[in-house]
């Protein structure tokens, strides 16, 4: 698995039953303390490899810090981001750093899975739902924080959903045998979705109202605080989606809104999804039934 594919992370096969998962991320600050942003961006940089259906094992830091920048707050972006490796299982063994005049940090991540077992964004099939294993807002939500328009509440919602690793998640998705996944990252929602709607070639039918979104989500989306990539994702994902009449121009940009450390977008086979979700509450995992898997093309919006 590697360029010919939109699927999160590379995949080098070492055995019938096992292979190499290696992906990358980092970004600059989306929350103010630097404890938070270090944890938010390790959960994110190890997603790529759970969104595969892989166990991550090993990371480096990749690191961009101003000259200026006191060496308490280098200190814990780093600790945040070696703390939230240790509650995954990883070791972080190294890395690089740059100097830079904004801060920028995230992992490699390196982790096993079973080939045989792999989730891609192709793995859709008609009749399959669509289930979402964190909420929605993340973008819009620190984007009004950026603009100081946010309330303590709000954020704080966002930075513990962002801090979450998808690791139960990821592990369901092999418990059941699932086959298709992806987490939902930068390219929104709709992109994403759109990505294993092509990937499949199948449509996509989500319900509005079944979409999960935090607390303050739907407030700054009408206050228009919206991150440029929200724009960015509706002008290339955007002729691919329809939307009903109903739906406002707030509530469809929340769905091209820019997540950080999202959840994972899955599909599960109807006969499984009762089971799924038993299993889900039991671990304490979020699940929400978003949509269903037709056939055709593109992503449509009720």
């Amino acid at each position: 698995m590697g360029l010919a594919g939109p699927d999160d992370a590379a995949v080098w096969r070492l055995s019938e039953d096992k292979a190499l998962v290696v992906t990358t991320d980092f970004f600059t600050p989306v929350v103010d303390d630097a404890y938070d942003y270090g944890s938010i961006a390790a959960a994110n940089s190890l997603s790529d490899v759970y969104a595969m259906g892989g166990t991550p094992f090993l990371a480096l830091n990749i690191a961009a810090l101003p000259d200026n920048l006191p060496p308490e707050i280098s200190s814990e972006i780093m600790r945040g981001g070696a703390e939230k490796a240790r509650e995954a299982g990883v070791v972080i063994a190294g890395g690089h750093t740059v100097k830079d005049k904004e801060p920028k940090y995230g992992l490699v991540a390196i982790g096993f899975l079973d080939p045989r077992t792999m989730l891609t964004k192709g793995g859709l099939r008609e009749g399959d739902a669509l289930v979402l294993t964190k909420p929605l807002g993340m973008g819009v939500t620190t984007t009004a924080l950026k603009q100081e328009k946010v309330e303590a509440s709000d954020i704080q919602e966002a930075v513990d959903w962002m801090k979450r690793l998808n690791k139960t998640a990821g592990q369901l998705a092999v418990e059941f045998g699932l086959r298709a996944g992806t987490d939902i990252t930068g390219f929104s929602l709709l992109g994403h979705g759109s990505e294993m709607a092509e990937a499949s070639d199948v449509s996509l039918h989500l319900e509005y109202a079944k979409i999960p979104f935090i607390s303050g989500a739907r407030k700054y989306a009408e206050k228009g605080f919206f991150p440029g990539g929200a724009f960015d994702n509706q002008m290339h994902f955007g002729p691919n989606v329809q939307f009903d009449e109903r739906i406002d121009e707030p509530a469809q940009m929340l769905l091209f809104d820019p997540q950080t450390s999202g959840g994972l977008l899955l599909g599960v086979p109807r006969e499984k999804l009762d089971a799924f979700l038993a299993r889900a509450a039991e671990l304490g995992q979020f699940a929400s039934v978003v949509g269903v898997v037709h056939n055709g093309s593109g992503v449509q919006v009720r």
